[in-house]
């Protein structure tokens, strides 16, 4: 994640501020992209923070205007969540720029409306059932990223990989990010569970896995192409923007009392 050192600042404030700065740092770094599973500080989609002495105004932006709504509200609801959690931060606006629908989820984040009292009858699924159908996205990702470099590792083989179980995945980034996306989803994180499983942690018959690895790296592939895709766009829309698209926000502080 970006440091707070690398990000633009102007303020005026008490030796406290970088404190409150770096908690609101903290909060967005804790929001992941739906579709992406990378924290949106990471991805550069965080444009500005305003803190003053009644809150703080948080810009964000994405790669083009026509992204999917959906992505759009679930990013921004998550950032006003997180930040609302912060101790005596104020009064707390997150406002979504450039996209075709910003109006309307800029009114209903500052009515806190909902998702489905933001859009109304276009709202198809609950809130709930689109994180959940990202979050299952994303473990499918982690659970082909484990598996597979293992078999490079030679820890297994195409063919026993249906009966690898957690404690078999070698500890690093790959097994804490195949856990965390387990337990999020609702799965289980005892060591003696199989790692190829499906949605709902049920293994996978031996004549399907051949199917479902191949189902799982296009998921893989899928969200890492896009990511590297939504960089290169947000670089190319935002350059010269005063915050431009491969820096972190411009944060500005003007509160008197931290």
């Amino acid at each position: 994640m970006t440091t707070l050192d690398e990000r633009p600042t102007s303020r005026r404030s008490s030796p406290d501020a970088p404190s409150l700065e770096a908690a609101i740092m903290a909060a967005l770094d804790t929001v992941i992209d739906p579709e992406l599973d990378e924290p949106i500080t990471d991805l550069y989609f965080v444009r500005s923070v305003a803190v003053d002495d009644q809150g703080v105004e948080v810009h964000l932006r994405l790669p083009t205007a026509f992204c999917s709504p959906n992505f759009a509200y679930l990013m921004a609801s998550d950032a006003l969540d997180a930040l609302e959690m912060i101790d005596d931060i104020g009064i707390v606006r997150v406002m979504l720029d450039d996209h075709h629908d910003s109006d309307k989820i800029n009114a209903g984040l500052a009515a806190h409306a909902g998702y489905r009292g933001t859009f109304g009858h276009e709202a198809q699924d609950s809130l709930d059932e689109l994180r959940l159908t990202f979050m299952r996205k994303a473990h499918t990702a982690a659970m082909e990223r484990s598996l597979t470099s293992l078999i490079k590792a030679g820890g297994t083989t195409n063919e026993a990989v249906g009966k690898v179980l957690l404690r078999d995945l070698p500890s690093g980034q790959y097994k804490t990010a195949l856990l965390r996306r387990r337990v999020a989803i609702g799965l289980s994180a005892c060591p003696n569970s199989r790692v190829l499983v499906d949605d709902h942690g049920h293994p996978i018959p031996d004549d399907e896995i051949p199917v479902k690895l191949r189902f799982a790296r296009s998921v893989r592939i899928s969200i890492e192409g896009n990511g590297h895709w939504c960089r290169g766009v947000l670089a190319t829309r935002y350059e010269g923007d005063e915050c431009d698209g491969t820096s972190g926000p411009l944060i500005t502080n003007t509160r008197e009392k931290q």
